[in-house]
């Protein structure tokens, strides 16, 4: 794969796993930000007010630097650890999982949780469809009303997603393209001299 792309997960999916009565049920999400995870734990925390953990570990970034596991009350290293490390065995990012867990009155010990929030996490994952996703450049260009015609073909031509269009007397289009095939874009853009491209 390039660096600028990776794997990650197409939309929520979820797992489960009981033992001595405790249930762990676990939600795998495709996020693009940190906000957007507090956003879903708290949503998680308010719906699950009544279980007993929420555990969880993220993975954010196509060079995977940005993660981070939390334990949430459990033994240190006993469950966002095992949840993080599934993450990277599935080799994903931009992935949240959380295992919420209901307690079930025995205690399971450390190996016990270990192997619980794992396997939870791992049947989350094994649900879920991977896909690749790419990290993206975004630019602007602009141009007056009779250059569309050649705008719309540069930019349909090179895969470029379009975020915002404004066809006034000026016209701007606002896009969104892989960042291998950026630079591409704008030298084919500004071969029209008569288009302004902002990066």
């Amino acid at each position: 794969m390039g660096n600028d792309v990776f794997n990650t997960i197409e939309k929520e999916s979820t797992g489960f796993y009981s033992e001595k009565g405790s249930k762990f049920h676990a939600f795998a999400f495709h996020v693009k930000s940190e906000e957007e995870i507090k956003e879903i734990q708290h949503s998680l925390r308010k719906k699950y007010y009544d279980a007993r953990h929420h555990v969880y570990a993220f993975v954010l970034g196509a060079d995977k630097n940005t993660y981070r596991a939390s334990d949430d009350g459990e033994p240190a290293n006993s469950s966002g650890m095992p949840v993080l490390g599934q993450i990277r065995s599935f080799d994903l990012s931009n992935v949240l999982i959380v295992v919420v867990r209901y307690f079930g009155g025995t205690k399971l010990g450390v190996p016990g949780l270990i192997n619980a929030y794992k396997t939870a996490a791992k049947d989350a994952l094994e649900n879920a469809r991977i896909v690749e996703e790419f990290v993206t450049s975004k630019g602007s260009v602009h141009f007056a009303y009779d250059e569309m015609n050649y705008v719309m073909k540069v930019i349909n031509d090179s895969g470029a997603k379009i975020v915002k269009q404004e066809f006034l007397a000026d016209c701007e289009i606002d896009f969104e393209i892989r960042n291998s095939e950026f630079q591409r874009l704008i030298e084919s853009l500004k071969r029209n001299h008569k288009i302004k491209v902002e990066e």
